[in-house]
């Protein structure tokens, strides 16, 4: 089995519909049909069906007994839904997602290792000038992850 590698950044446009393309680099890999969902730090999470089956894996093993357990898994699935690219390699982003991402115009689509994310410009980039002004403090605590 081939490791899916998803990396770069890539500035796009939502149109009026809530359309937007998604990046050529990464259209291969995501397959025509790929689940996106509620992300993490207000950005959405996209994943190949290959992934996020494996995701799903994980996800089914976390204990229903544990309070914030149900409450991830119900606000991660609640929210996810199936993409499908149309001839324009363009998808659409529903409502509900747009506004938990707050995605209005201008959009930014990162790939991160197993998926993609998508991020609002003004998200991005102020998630960017943050982690670029403490990367030598967040590169220090990574140690403990043995990297």
């Amino acid at each position: 089995m081939v490791q899916i590698m998803f990396m770069g950044e890539y500035r796009h446009t939502i149109d009026s519909k809530g359309r937007m393309i998604i990046p050529a680099k990464f259209r291969e890999e995501l397959g025509t049909t790929f689940v996106v969902t509620r992300g993490m730090d207000g950005c959405l999470f996209g994943y190949p069906m290959d992934e996020w089956q494996v995701l799903e894996a994980k996800l089914k093993k976390l204990p229903l007994t544990k309070k914030d357990a149900r409450a991830f898994v119900r606000f991660f699935y609640s929210a996810a839904i199936e993409c499908e690219l149309d001839k324009q390699g363009r998808i659409n982003i529903p409502k509900a997602l747009r506004e938990h991402a707050q995605l209005t115009k201008k959009s930014v689509v990162v790939g991160v290792s197993d998926r993609i994310e998508i991020w609002s410009q003004e998200r991005w980039d102020a998630f960017a000038e943050s982690a670029e002004e403490n990367f030598d403090e967040i590169a220090e605590k990574m140690i403990d992850f043995d990297l």
